[in-house]
């Protein structure tokens, strides 16, 4: 990932949140949602991205038991089955990134969401979705390091 611009990591997550969006509303598998011409491609051929995409996209799908409760618990007053499917969507696949790529930094991945929301969403979802992850962001650093394993 390290090796993408800016604009190929956004260019990704706008991939991997309409990917999540058909698995999640399409009923489709997960891996039906890479085959070829299920997306129309917007963007030039990049192999790289594409593989951050579905990165984002297995990697959130996988964390799932993770990822929902730490939502539910920030976002009071809101059940996560009530909220916006898309809204829904960028929050996980912010927290995702949170717990799995501590790498990037949290204000890239919460400003990357705002981008996600102000693109497919509403302002009002930009302040709430800003307001939930700022709160997971406090409370992943807030958490304990895990020990070391030993190998």
């Amino acid at each position: 990932m390290n090796d993408l611009s800016a604009e190929a990591r956004h260019r990704a997550r706008e991939i991997a949140l309409q990917r999540l969006y058909q698995w999640e509303v399409g009923g489709h598998e997960l891996d039906d949602v890479f085959e070829p011409g299920r997306q129309i491609d917007l963007y030039p051929d990049d192999p790289a991205r594409d593989r951050w995409a579905e990165t984002l996209v297995r990697g959130t799908a996988a964390r799932l038991s993770a990822i929902d409760p730490l939502i539910a618990d920030c976002s009071a007053h809101w059940r996560l089955e009530r909220l916006a499917i898309l809204d829904r969507l960028i929050l996980r696949l912010a927290v995702y990134e949170f717990l799995a790529h501590p790498d990037t930094p949290a204000p890239v991945v919460i400003n990357e969401a705002l981008e996600l929301a102000r693109t497919f969403s509403s302002e009002d979802a930009v302040k709430f979705i800003n307001g939930v992850l700022d709160a997971i962001r406090k409370r992943l650093q807030d958490e304990p390091a895990a020990p070391p394993r030993e190998s």
